[in-house]
């Protein structure tokens, strides 16, 4: 295996390596070190590049290929969905509470005992929060938090991290209103990173890295106004759904 690219943790913010370089074994891995600075973030995020690494392991950063996506129009509504987003009970809102999201999806789940969100992540995207540069919806019921999602915003792109759900279809209600608003902000790409199962049962599907770094650089040049607000007709209810 090629030795992989180690980044000294005082080196400038964008000592990133290409991410075409890319291992293909384990897939996107690209590099290695470096910390967790809201600089080193951003740039990592404006290249294609995300850290994800385990309690044990060094700090690692991935840019892997293919590269999955989601968007309003690929999201699959069931007619089941369609009857819940109509009907649901719970009121939405966006940045609300950023370090109560994380923190949800940090705990330990029934299918994932283990996360790879520590306590380090969780400060570090709380810092890109505070700078204006990662955001969370949350799905209350009254005033419990039952539902959500947070991740990453460059430009006219929002790069998701992690969602969660502690009642049936909050965290897809979360995924499907996020994509609504983004939509109305004319943001032109929703990153979901890494395929899983879950993400493809919603309508989620795989691009090439080149494809999706092409995207990702117009996405960058994009003049996007965002006031990070839900419209009021998102907050309670997602009547305009139309039927199948």
């Amino acid at each position: 295996m090629p030795s992989l690219v180690w980044i000294p943790e005082d080196s400038p913010a964008d000592s990133f390596p290409p991410a075409a370089q890319a291992l293909e074994q384990p897939n996107g891995l690209l590099c290695a070190g470096g910390d967790l600075s809201a600089p080193r973030l951003l740039q990592a995020y404006r290249q294609g590049i995300f850290p994800w690494y385990g309690e044990d392991e060094p700090l690692l950063w991935w840019s892997p290929n293919p590269r999955t996506l989601i968007s309003s129009e690929s999201f699959h509504l069931s007619r089941s969905m369609q009857r819940f987003l109509k009907q649901h009970p719970y009121t939405l809102s966006i940045d609300r509470d950023f370090h109560a999201v994380t923190d949800a999806c940090a705990a330990p789940r029934a299918s994932s005992p283990e996360t790879w969100i520590t306590a380090e992540m969780r400060e570090a995207y709380s810092a890109l929060h505070y700078h204006g540069y990662a955001h969370s919806l949350e799905v209350w019921e009254n005033e419990e938090l039952v539902g959500g999602i947070y991740g990453v915003n460059v430009g006219a792109a929002f790069c998701g991290e992690s969602m969660f759900s502690r009642r049936s279809n909050t965290s897809k209600l979360a995924l499907w209103t996020l994509l609504q608003q983004l939509q109305r902000w004319q943001f032109s790409l929703f990153d979901c990173q890494l395929w899983n199962d879950h993400l493809a049962s919603l309508g989620a599907y795989e691009v090439s890295r080149d494809h999706y770094l092409q995207q990702l650089q117009r996405a960058q040049q994009s003049h996007v106004t965002a006031n990070w607000q839900l419209d009021d007709d998102l907050v309670h209810n997602q009547s305009h759904v139309s039927a199948e």
